[in-house]
């Protein structure tokens, strides 16, 4: 998402959260809030993490009151601690009072992903290995958690059903025949040339299978153990391809010793569907 802008499908999530928190109105701020009251407000963190979603926080206030003067001083991507001043806005009280809880929902949720992920990143930081997030994701805010995951020093992986087969268990029906396997590649292939196409392996025979397949951009190693998972590194050989990326049972504490098996990239579900929110919060001065 460019910084100067938000997408449609970001500013369709904006207008839906407001709806939903807005109703029929702010009945606190109508009835407690001086009309003509002008305040200034401070967004800044309560906890050292990194950034994401700030640009649609800032769009949230615009969104809301575009009278509000609006000021971005850190960005996505960008580590901070309790003190720093991440964003200024000054106008309406009642707008801005308005606007606080969604703006905060947004950047509070986006950094959380953002700095999980940039832990998961320095874990395996003296490996030559990728982090990658998954479809587990917020309905309608992929787009969003995967840049959070960008933001903090990750992968993405596919975006969803149409840029990448990625056949799973589920989807082999045919017993292990790889010829059936091979034709279903070759006719993909020919048809849709730019998908990539990845297959899940949950042994290593399988991944013996695979390897002698032609046209297979990435192997998914199901839930092996890290000697399971150098020993499909050796099986590679020399070869560059197909990559290999290791899913399951990946934490913090297990994320090294995976990635120290030599595989290309370790899928995390972990830090799009289970990430803390970041703390941060609006420190309100009236004016």
């Amino acid at each position: 998402m460019p910084a100067e802008t938000v997408s449609d499908n970001v500013e369709t999530l904006i207008n839906l959260a407001l709806a939903e928190d807005f109703g029929s109105g702010d009945v606190t701020s109508t009835y407690f809030v001086l009309e003509h009251l002008t305040a200034r407000a401070i967004l800044t963190p309560r906890k050292k993490g990194v950034l994401s979603g700030v640009n649609v926080a800032a769009e949230v206030f615009r969104k809301v009151d575009p009278t509000l003067k609006v000021e971005v001083y850190l960005h996505d991507g960008e580590a901070v601690a309790p003190g720093a001043v991440v964003m200024l806005i000054e106008g309406s009280a009642r707008s801005i009072l308005g606007a606080e809880r969604t703006a905060l929902n947004f950047i509070q949720r986006l950094s959380g992903v953002a700095t999980l992920t940039r832990q998961y990143v320095k874990a395996i930081s003296h490996t030559s290995a990728r982090i990658l997030d998954t479809r587990k994701t917020t309905p309608g805010y992929r787009l969003l958690e995967k840049a959070a995951v960008l933001h903090g020093g990750g992968t993405n992986h596919r975006m969803g059903l149409y840029d990448r087969a990625m056949v799973k268990d589920n989807h082999l029906m045919t017993d292990g025949n790889t010829e059936h396997l091979q034709e279903c590649i070759n006719r993909l292939r020919q048809e849709k040339p730019g998908v990539e196409i990845q297959l899940e392996a949950d042994t290593l025979e399988q991944v013996g299978n695979f390897l002698k397949l032609e046209g297979v951009d990435h192997i998914l190693l199901d839930n092996m153990t890290p000697e399971m998972l150098k020993q499909a590194v050796a099986m590679r050989g020399g070869r560059t391809s197909p990559l290999l990326e290791a899913s399951g049972g990946v934490h913090l504490d297990t994320v090294a010793a995976i990635a120290e098996s030599g595989v290309d990239f370790v899928s995390v579900g972990y830090v799009t569907h289970s990430a803390p929110s970041l703390d941060l919060g609006l420190d309100f001065s009236v004016e």
